[in-house]
Parts: structure tokens; sequence; C-alpha cells
């Protein structure tokens, strides 16, 4: 635990409501110097309307939040950052367009006779990345940055602001191993400094290896704090789900005969795209789970990409049931029953604007209009069924997908792909940013997928996810297919070796 006990954060009876429905319902939080907090729940659970308010991007119906021994009063964005609150997102928020300099100092320039002086700031934060260890060059264009880079420029953006506070939302979900222990090591040299962290993540070794404390929130509602080394793993789960799963491995599959009986129903052969994947080959089959797994940069998704006709490839053959296609967009792969869930849900999944229903029907508007209009009436039936199978938590399929939580919105988006009919499901990275009660939800949901005989193409960088929910397992490596493992023979060490081949 910290040796500074002095508290700089205190929450006291925080309550928000939206349309009626109460998000945040009597709240209370202590945040000491030095300590690194966790603060854990299922996708719904209050955490991002909190941070959010912490942050003074939301405000609170009633409450306080006290901050190094004084209310918040206007808790505002700006004010909040002045005092030392600062916020890595999810989401990275950056200008691709501006340098690498420019995004850490952005509204927090340096003028020199009214003229940005850009040596200034490039000093100033070459500094800052050099100082943390970050390996990057302060002029560099965002856009040249690959997405663990651009997080490293966020973390690099908090710590420019003198932040006494930060909050971390998932920051670890586009990070490799070593960029990981990386970030691990920031982490604890602003620890020693007194720097306090809030930390949000679903990947529980991380909870265990880094943070002094868990609080955890369960329906917009305050539920413990406990100090982390007090909480083993299943009364965790418990805490945050309201139920015991003692073991996600419940979930998982078991290959009966060890074998595959089901029709191929996707072919693809010596598929190449230059500088992406060389001399793809593999098969998957009617009731069967083909994990991909590798390291990021390997390839995976840019294979899924081309399958689905988000990216043309060079060369090679895509074949569905034993017929040889021409996949060029989308709408080709869709026509020929491949559905796709990419890691993106916000880039490529939804649109945030749009309802529940609007959303889940995006795919499929040609089925629910027999001339120019859509027939309502189907389209709402449709998107009900789909809504409640999947357990979709809402006021109702009206609402704005972009209200919804990070787990529901991932929910609608493989809605949107089922009902579409697919033989052929590619699912990237299905539970990053899942809680673990909405990932038993989806391991059971692929295995009812499987047992209607459709076909499913999983890639995950959880090697415990890909050797639990894969029937045979295909590793890639900078962009090479090293190996085709039957659930048999693979193991974490096996799937590594030949990941860095």
């Amino acid at each position: 635990m910290p040796s500074n006990s002095q508290n700089i954060l205190q929450v006291q009876n925080l309550s928000k409501s939206f349309l009626g429905v109460k998000a945040l319902d009597n709240i209370q939080f202590d945040l000491q110097k030095g300590e690194i907090h966790a603060l854990m729940g299922e996708n719904g659970a209050g955490k991002s309307t909190f941070m959010k308010i912490l942050m003074g991007l939301l405000k609170p119906d009633s409450g306080e939040i006290i901050f190094e021994g004084e209310v918040l009063k206007s808790n505002n964005v700006h004010e909040n950052l002045q005092k030392g609150i600062s916020m890595i997102h999810q989401e990275i928020l950056v200008v691709p367009e501006l340098t690498v300099a420019q995004n850490i100092f952005l509204g927090r320039e340096t003028n020199y006779r009214s003229w940005l002086n850009d040596k200034a700031i490039n000093q100033k934060a070459q500094e800052i990345l050099d100082a943390i260890g970050i390996k990057i060059n302060a002029q560099t264009k965002i856009k040249n940055l690959s997405i663990a880079e651009m997080q490293m420029v966020e973390i690099a953006k908090a710590i420019s602001n003198n932040a006494k506070v930060i909050i971390m939302d998932e920051p670890t979900s586009a990070l490799t191993d070593n960029e990981v222990a990386m970030l691990f090591k920031i982490i604890k040299d602003l620890k020693a400094k007194g720097v306090a962290i809030i930390y949000i993540s679903h990947k529980m070794d991380e909870i265990y290896e880094i943070t002094d404390k868990i609080t955890v929130l369960r329906d917009g509602q305050y539920i413990a704090t406990k100090n982390t080394n007090e909480l083993d793993k299943n009364a965790l789960i418990a805490l945050m789900v309201g139920r015991q799963i003692n073991d996600l491995r419940a979930a998982f599959r078991f290959l009966e005969n060890n074998s595959i009986k089901g029709e191929s129903i996707l072919s693809v052969q010596n598929l190449n795209k230059k500088g992406k994947f060389k001399d793809i080959n593999f098969e998957v089959h009617a009731g069967e789970v083909l994990g991909i797994a590798g390291l990021m940069g390997a390839g995976r998704t840019e294979i899924a990409r081309a399958i689905f006709g988000l990216d043309k490839y060079d060369s090679g053959e895509i074949i569905i049931k034993g017929n040889k296609v021409e996949i060029k967009s989308p709408e080709d792969a869709i026509k020929n029953g491949i559905g796709y869930v990419s890691e993106d849900r916000k880039a490529l999944g939804f649109i945030p604007a749009l309802s529940i229903k609007e959303n889940i029907s995006l795919s499929s508007l040609g089925n629910f209009a027999k001339t120019w209009f859509v027939n309502a009436s189907n389209e709402h039936e449709a998107a009900t069924r789909l809504s409640t199978d999947l357990k979709i938590k809402s006021t109702s399929i009206n609402q704005k997908v972009m209200t919804l939580s990070g787990g529901n919105q991932q929910k609608v988006v493989i809605g949107k792909v089922l009902l579409t009919a697919p033989s052929l499901v590619i699912l990237d990275e299905p539970t990053r940013g899942i809680d673990i009660g909405a990932k038993f939800e989806i391991y059971k949901l692929i295995n009812q997928l499987t047992d209607k005989g459709i076909a499913v193409i999983m890639i995950s960088s959880e090697l415990p996810e890909i050797l639990g929910m894969s029937d045979r397992i295909m590793v890639l490596s900078k962009g090479k297919q090293t190996a085709l493992l039957s659930k048999q023979e693979a193991t974490q060490e096996k799937i590594m070796q030949y990941a860095v081949e």
C-alpha cells in the first residue's frame, strides 16, 4: 500500500440519471496520493459515467466531489485539468494531422509574439517522452504512429499536464506485452512521485499485478472497496456480477473424437497482400471455431478484412461452399454468407446516433422492404428478438447506441451480423473491453452458433481464450502462416513459439 495515506479525491453520495434511468446511485469513492486504485464492474455498471463526471464531462444530479480538500463546484473539464485531473480514454483522442508534440500540448501551446513556438513545444515534448522511456520522435505526425504508440502519446500528454490524478480506461487494450511492461514501469514511477491512478481494466491479471485497491460498481451502485490482496479472483467476480462464475472454462469448447465433421464453408488458398500477409492457406468447416493467433502486426486483422471485402488482396482464391467467389466489397461478402465483427466497433461496427433497432437492421434492410418502404413492424420484431436473445441492457430498442456501454454496443454489432443469416462469422477480438460476465455470454453465443452449423473464425490476443474456444488454431508471424494446430496439440508455449518465428 502507498506510504502516504492522505486522500486526494473523495466522492460522496454521487448520483446521475438519464431519461429517468439511474446510471449512478449514491456512489462513494476515496483515492489516496500515490495509490493505484482499480475501478471494476460489468459493462453498464456505471464506470464510464462516473469517470466522465470526475473529468467534468458530465454534471452529477447530486453528491459532492472533493479534490485536495475543496469541493469541485463548477466541475468542468478545463477547471479539472488545471487542478490536475487527467484521463487517458479507451478510444484514443488524437489529431492525426498534428505532430506528437502538438498533440501533447494541444490547447496549452507556447507562444512567441503571437506565433506558435514549435521549437519550444518540440523540445518539451521530447524531454517528456525521453524521461518516461517512450522512443518516439516528438515531431512525427500522429497518423504515422501505431495504435500502441498513440496510447503512449496520450500517457505523455497526461504527464505533461502535471496531473495529480490520472484516470486510465483500458490503457493496455492495444499494447503488446513489452509495451504493457513499459506502461507498468511508468505507472510505478508515477506512484512513487505521489500521483494517484484510477485504473479501469477487464484484465484480471493486470489488476492483481499493478493495483493497491479495488472498488466495485454494479448496476450503477457502489458495492465494495477492498485492498487488492484481500480479494481472490472468484470473490472479485462475484462482487462484480452478483453471482458466482467460478470458471470461464465452463463455456469453453471440447471437441469430440478429435475430428471436424461439418462441410467446408470457407477455403482460402494462397492469399497474398504485399506488405501485409503472404501465402495464407486454411479451411473452416460448418460448426467449427478456427482461432487465429499471433502478435500485433502479424496480419490477423488484415486477412479478415480481405476476406470480408474491406481491403483488396493481390492474389489467391476465396472459395465458399466449394464455389470460387469474387469478394470486392462487404456487400459481396454478406451476399455470400459472411458476417464480420470488427475489432474497432466504433469505426466499423455501428452508427452511434442511430437506435439499437436501426443498427441491428442496417445490413438487412432489403429483407424488410418489398418496395421503397421498410416494413417497420417486421424490423421492430426482428430487432426486439435479437436484443432479447443477446441480453442487450437498454431502456428500449429505440435507445441510441452511443448511450450504451461498450459491452452492449458490441452485442448490437453481433446482432446486426446475425440478422444477415451468415454461414460464416468472423469475430475480431470479440471480447476486447468486455467484462467477465459478458465474456461468458459471448462464449456461450459462439457455441450456440456452431451448434446451428455456423462456422466461426475468431481472432484474439488472449491465449486462454484462443485455446479454450478454438477447435483448431492458425498461428501467424509477420504476415506468414507458421502453424495450424489441433486443439489437442496446442499450448500457450507452442503458440508463442510459432508467433515469434
